[in-house]
C-alpha cells in the first residue's frame, strides 16, 4: 500500500503546500532536496524547512501538504499518478450503510491551500474532489474550481457528492463554459425511493436527489451515475437500468461498484456484500438494458475473473493504485494488467477466491 500521509517534522509557522524538487528550482511554491536516506529526506522552501520519514526518490515531483503542528505531511497530489483526489470536508449530511468514509461532525476548512496544490499539478491532469459531502460547502467549492480553472484551464475536475443540495439559483452558475471541465459522480442506489432512502439513512433523499438531477440537467453538467453493489439492491438492477435509461439518459456513464470492506461496511461485510460470481444475472440485464439505451455503463472495482467473460469488456481497472492488491493466484493470470484487483482491505480468506485468465481466454 502507498503512503499518502507521512511523519515528518517543519520548522513552518503554519500548513503550507510546495512541491518537491531534488533541485533547486526558480518558482517559489518548489522546495528542493538537501539531503535523503533510505528513510528520510530533508527539503527547503520559502515557507522553511521539512524533513519527511521518507526518501526523496519517492517523492519527487509530489504535491504535498505541510502541518508543522500535526508533525505531518500528506501526499496531496502524486507525481504520475493519475489517481490524484482531494478530501474537502469530513462532514456529510447522509449516513449510507456502506459509507467507505465514515463522516465527522467537525470540519476543518483547507480549501485555500488545496486551490494551492491545484494551481501546482502536472499538466491536464484529472483531479478528484471528495468529501464527505463536498457541496456542503457548496460557495466554497464552487468558488475554488473557478479559480483553478481560470488560471489552469488544462486541468480536468471530478467530484464526488450525493446530489442533495443543487438548486435552481446553481443552473447559470453551472452552465459557464468551464463546468465543462467537470464531472459530477453522483451515486442512485435503487429506483425504489424507500429501498435508496434506507441505504442512504436518510428520508427523502431519493425526492431531493432527482430535484438536483433536474438542476443538473438544465445547467447541462456533466454526470457520471454511481451504484455500489449491495446485497440488497442487486435484484433491482434491471430495474435502476430502466429507471436511469428512462429519466437520466443524459449521464455520460453508469458506473457500478464493488463494495470496499472498510468504514461502515467492515462490520455489516456478511450482510452487505454480494457474491456475483454467483449471481451475475441481475448485474448482466442490467449491463445489457444500459447498452441497449446507448448509456456506457462500466464495472469498478471488481475482478475481471468474477466476471462472465461475455461482460468483460464492461470492467475498469478502477482500484486506485495506493489502495490496491492482488491474491497470490493472481500472479498466474494474463489479465492481470487489465483487472482491478482488490482493495487493500479485501478479507484475507477471500483473496483466494479467484480464476487466472490464460492468454487464450483474453
Amino acid at each position: 500500500m502507498i503512503p499518502l500521509a507521512l511523519s515528518a517534522q517543519s520548522d513552518g509557522l503554519a500548513p503550507y503546500v510546495t512541491r518537491l524538487r531534488r533541485q533547486r528550482a526558480s518558482n517559489p511554491a518548489d522546495s528542493w532536496c538537501l539531503m535523503s536516506t533510505d528513510t528520510k529526506s530533508l527539503w527547503c522552501g520559502a515557507h522553511g524547512l521539512v524533513e519527511i520519514d521518507h526518501p526523496a526518490s519517492a517523492l519527487e515531483g509530489d504535491v504535498i501538504l505541510v502541518n508543522p503542528a500535526g508533525e505531518r505531511i500528506e501526499r496531496v497530489l502524486r507525481a504520475g499518478s493519475p489517481h490524484n483526489s482531494m478530501l474537502v470536508t469530513e462532514r456529510c449530511d447522509q449516513l449510507c450503510l456502506m459509507c467507505s468514509q465514515p463522516p465527522k461532525k467537525s470540519h476543518v476548512d483547507r480549501f485555500d491551500l488545496l486551490k494551492q496544490a491545484c494551481l501546482l499539478a502536472e499538466p491536464s491532469a484529472t483531479i478528484g474532489i471528495s468529501g464527505g459531502e463536498p457541496t456542503l460547502y457548496k460557495a466554497q467549492l464552487f468558488d475554488m474550481v473557478e479559480q483553478v480553472l481560470q488560471a489552469r484551464p488544462d486541468l480536468h475536475f471530478h467530484i464526488l457528492s450525493n446530489g442533495q443540495h443543487f438548486g435552481a439559483d446553481d443552473i447559470g452558475r453551472l452552465s459557464a463554459p468551464l463546468w465543462q471541465k467537470v464531472v459530477w459522480g453522483i451515486p442512485v442506489y435503487a429506483s425504489d425511493p424507500v429501498l435508496h432512502d434506507r441505504i442512504v439513512g436518510k428520508a427523502g433523499a431519493f425526492e431531493r436527489l432527482h430535484e438536483s438531477f433536474d438542476h443538473l440537467l438544465l445547467s447541462g453538467a456533466r454526470l457520471e451515475l454511481r451504484t455500489v453493489l449491495l446485497a440488497d439492491n442487486l435484484a433491482g438492477l434491471p430495474r435502476l437500468a430502466r429507471h436511469i435509461t428512462i429519466l437520466l439518459s443524459h449521464a455520460e456513464q453508469w458506473s457500478l461498484m464493488g463494495l470496499e470492506n472498510i468504514g461502515f461496511a467492515r462490520n455489516r461485510w456478511s450482510e452487505l456484500y454480494p457474491d456475483i460470481r454467483s449471481n451475475f444475472a441481475p448485474v448482466g440485464q442490467a449491463l445489457d438494458i444500459a447498452t441497449l439505451h446507448g448509456l456506457n455503463a462500466r464495472l469498478f472495482n471488481t475482478p475481471l475473473c468474477h466476471i462472465p467473460p461475455a461482460f468483460r469488456h464492461h470492467a475498469v481497472a478502477s482500484i486506485s493504485d495506493w489502495k490496491q492488491r492482488f491474491g497470490l493466484k493472481c500472479e498466474a493470470c494474463a489479465a492481470k494488467p487489465d483487472c482491478s484487483g482488490f482493495f487493500e482491505w479485501h478479507p484475507d480468506e477471500l483473496l483466494d477466491q479467484v480464476s487466472p485468465i490464460s492468454k487464450r481466454e483474453i
